[in-house]
């Protein structure tokens, strides 16, 4: 008996091994929470096994992978920190071993009353790196609880170090990522984004319109209220515009008062009259509405067409800003189109 136990753990301490290097060779968090789960479920005989990661806010566990329950039940189930034996693990960051749930004044079984599972017995490890918990790893049901203490745990432990840093990696990644597309003022998309997105809408896209967008006379609000107040003006203003579009349309803070607005699938009389609809929205709002003196601006549009005015992206974003510029040097406050 001895011997076989020996065996089975170089086999699974050869597999954890193995394992931590996959983790930390990629930055897809997706797949990293995937392997976890996989590799778990071989390790360790049980009946469910499930990952819950912490929110940003830090208050709240979500699941992210579930296996032997319906994930499309728990997906939304939010679990308050310190709540249940999952919570209570998050808050503390120390390991729980509850062979019988019903003994333990942690337990919650909102999870079982929703998806008929019965629950016997938990172990829920932390994932931590850098003193900060980032979520638990629960499983439930298995087959001997001594066995696992005496032959998985020691594993489960080294796997959930390889986790937590291959967890806490594809998110610094991904925030970097975020940050280099994003404008910082306005949180909006920014030109790199542009740039790299647009190629591939217009081989996606049969028809799209690309709206140039320039705020009027903003000089005069930045000269009046400040650099400030002018970058919080551009945020509200960016609001204004993101709650006219529809989940396909893509908004970009393009550069000082300028916004492009990609528009896919849409015709010219479509792509009109949702501008038509932006620049109302944009004259009746009032901006800085909690200072003394709130401000009120217009703005002008071009709207060039894929493929009628242009078929490139150069050329798309160049007929766009002229046909903007037509306006801003005459009336203002309108919408130009071919």
């Amino acid at each position: 008996m001895s011997e076989n136990f020996d065996n089975l753990k170089e086999t699974t301490l050869l597999a954890c091994l193995q394992i931590g290097k996959r983790l930390t060779s990629t930055i897809n968090l997706d797949e990293i929470l995937q392997l976890i789960m996989n590799k778990i479920s071989e390790l360790v005989p049980a009946d469910n096994w499930s990952l819950l990661l912490l929110d940003d806010t830090g208050q709240y566990l979500n699941f992210h992978i579930a296996v032997g329950i319906d994930f499309k039940t728990v997906k939304d189930v939010k679990i308050p920190l310190g709540q249940g034996i999952a919570g209570y693990v998050a808050q503390t960051g120390e390991s729980s071993f509850v062979e019988d749930v019903h003994r333990d004044r942690h337990f919650n079984n909102q999870v079982d009353h929703m998806t008929g599972f019965v629950t016997r017995s938990i172990i829920c490890l932390p994932l931590i790196v850098q003193k900060r918990v980032l979520g638990v790893i629960e499983i439930i049901n298995v087959d001997d609880f001594n066995t696992f203490k005496r032959t998985y745990l020691p594993i489960l432990s080294i796997f959930t170090d390889y986790a937590a840093i291959a967890i806490e990696n594809a998110r610094c990644f991904t925030q970097i990522q975020k940050l280099s597309v994003t404008d910082e003022y306005t949180g909006l998309f920014n030109a790199r984004y542009l740039h790299s997105i647009l190629d591939e809408l217009l081989g996606k896209y049969d028809k799209m319109a690309v709206v140039f967008v320039d705020i009027d006379n903003f000089k005069q609000v930045v000269d009046t209220h400040g650099h400030l107040a002018g970058s919080q003006v551009l945020e509200e203003i960016g609001s204004t515009i993101s709650n006219c579009l529809d989940a396909a349309d893509i908004l970009i803070k393009y550069g000082g008062d300028e916004f492009i607005i990609l528009l896919p699938d849409k015709n010219k009389s479509v792509a009109r009259a949702q501008i038509d609809k932006i620049l109302k929205e944009i004259r009746t709002n009032k901006y800085l509405s909690s200072e003394p003196k709130p401000v009120r601006v217009t703005a002008s549009f071009g709207i060039a067409m894929y493929p009628e005015d242009a078929s490139t992206k150069k050329d798309l974003l160049l007929k766009a800003g002229n046909l903007m510029y037509s306006i801003k040097r005459t009336t203002k406050n309108s919408v130009a189109t071919t």
